[in-house]
């Protein structure tokens, strides 16, 4: 089996502590954190999958912040946000192509065979599982309204 997406963190934790990269090491201790923060808030042990999901969400947040730090002209502010960014990218699975997400949707909605807007929940929590980590849920979601509108 494979190593889990949290032991590779921690190994790269003690490599960042080892190469005395104060930067890299920041940026991971925040992913680590936030394991254990969801670990001991839901009483679980996290498995790939809801690693993923943590990651994902810490993209978005990055993203989001990053975007508000640039137009306020806080470009120190946007660039730690980027690196961290690129941080979390290390050790998320390959992103989809556009065209990719859009042939899952289709495939999705025909194998479902779901025929307008009141079957969008069905159709996301089925392709939730197929694309978490590997695509921006905005932009599935997007996709799968133009597909069933």
């Amino acid at each position: 089996m494979s190593e889990t997406i949290i032991n590779q963190v921690s190994d790269q934790v003690k490599t960042a502590m080892k190469a005395r990269d104060k930067a890299r090491l920041a940026a991971l201790r925040l992913m680590m954190a936030e394991f254990k923060r969801v670990e001991v808030d839901e009483r679980i042990e996290l498995d790939d999958d809801r690693v993923l999901t943590i990651l994902d969400k810490m993209n978005k947040q990055r993203k989001d912040s990053q975007k508000q730090f640039a137009d306020a002209g806080r470009n120190d502010l946007a660039d730690q946000e980027a690196f961290e960014l690129a941080i979390i990218a290390e050790f998320m699975p390959e992103q989809l192509s556009s065209d990719e997400i859009a042939g899952l949707v289709k495939a999705t909605i025909a194998e479902m065979g779901a025929g307008g807007m009141q079957d969008m929940g069905k159709v996301m929590g089925a392709l939730k599982s197929k694309v978490q980590g590997r695509a921006d849920m905005g932009q599935v979601s997007g996709l799968v309204k133009a597909n069933l509108g």
